[in-house]
C-alpha cells in the first residue's frame, strides 16, 4: 500500500490500510488515520492529525507553514476529520500563534480542486468548498455551507450553517446562517430553501427561516430591531439565526 518512491519520516504515524502513492511525502508528526488514501505528489506535513477515510488527491499540500509574515516557526497545528475528500493542488496551512494555534477541518467535506484554506480557519461537517474557493486566515465555516466556485472570503469572516454562496462572490462580512449570497462584495438574495428541504427541514420550518429573512433584511429595521422581532417568532430554527447575527464581529452582510 505503500509504494517504494513515497518518502515517509520514521516518525509518522500511519494507521491501518493507509495507501500511499508515488512520490508523496509524509513528515515528521503526521498522524494518519485507518483506510486513508494518498493519492502521488501528496505533501503533508506536521504537527497535523488526520482521521480516518479520508482521501487527499495528487499535488495537494496539507500542514504546510502558513503565509501570515507574524509566523516564526511555531509549532502550530493542523486536525483533519473523517470521510474527508481533498482534491487536486487543494492547499491547507496550519494555524499561527496570534489564534488558537490550530486549522480545523471537520468530516464528511469535499474540497474541490485549488481550493485554499489558510491559517487558522476552522471548516465544519458537510461543507463543501467548490473549485479555487479560498479562505483567508482566520476563517469559520458552519456546517453545510457551501461555497460556489471562485468564491472568496476576507480574513476574519464566519459563514453560518447552511448558508451558500455563488459563484465568484467575494465576501467581506459575516453571512448569516441559511441566507445565499452573491456578488462582489457578496449581498444577501434569499435563503437555501433548497438545501434546507435536501437536509430534513419542514415545509414550515422553512417558512419560519423566510420570514426571519425578510425581518432581517427587507423590512429596513436596524439589526437590533430585526433581533428583536426574529425573537417573537420563538421558533428553534430561528434561534441559531439570532446567535449568529448577535455574536458576529465583523457585521453581517447588508
Amino acid at each position: 500500500m505503500i509504494h517504494s518512491t513515497a518518502i515517509i519520516d520514521p516518525k509518522a504515524k500511519l494507521g491501518n490500510n493507509v495507501s500511499v502513492g508515488p512520490y508523496s511525502i509524509i513528515g515528521p508528526d503526521v498522524e494518519i488515520g485507518d483506510d486513508c488514501v494518498i493519492a502521488p505528489h501528496v505533501v503533508i506535513r506536521g504537527p497535523t492529525i488526520i482521521g480516518r477515510n479520508n482521501k487527499i488527491f495528487q499535488f495537494a499540500s496539507v500542514g504546510e507553514d502558513c503565509q501570515d509574515k507574524k509566523y516564526a516557526g511555531e509549532p502550530t497545528r493542523l486536525e483533519i476529520g473523517d470521510n474527508n475528500v481533498i482534491r487536486e493542488c487543494v492547499t491547507i496551512h496550519r494555524g499561527t500563534v496570534q489564534d488558537q494555534s490550530l486549522t480545523k477541518i471537520g468530516s464528511d467535506n469535499l474540497l474541490m480542486a485549488y481550493v485554499h484554506v489558510a491559517h487558522d480557519c476552522v471548516v465544519g461537517d458537510h461543507v463543501i468548498l467548490a473549485n479555487n474557493t479560498t479562505l483567508a486566515g482566520h476563517v469559520h465555516v458552519g456546517d453545510w455551507a457551501i461555497l460556489g466556485g471562485f468564491t472568496g472570503v476576507h480574513q476574519f469572516c464566519h459563514i453560518g450553517a447552511h448558508a451558500f454562496t455563488a459563484v465568484n462572490s467575494v465576501v467581506v462580512q459575516d453571512i448569516p446562517p441559511y441566507i445565499m449570497a452573491q456578488g462582489h462584495n457578496a449581498v444577501p438574495r434569499t435563503i437555501n430553501s433548497e438545501g434546507l428541504k435536501r437536509r430534513g427541514f419542514s415545509a414550515e420550518q422553512v417558512m419560519r427561516i423566510k420570514r426571519a429573512f425578510k425581518i432581517l433584511y427587507r423590512q429596513g429595521l436596524t439589526v437590533a430591531e430585526a433581533i428583536e422581532a426574529m425573537q417573537a417568532l420563538d421558533a428553534d430554527e430561528i434561534q441559531p439565526l439570532i446567535d449568529f447575527v448577535q455574536s458576529s464581529q465583523r457585521g453581517i452582510i447588508r
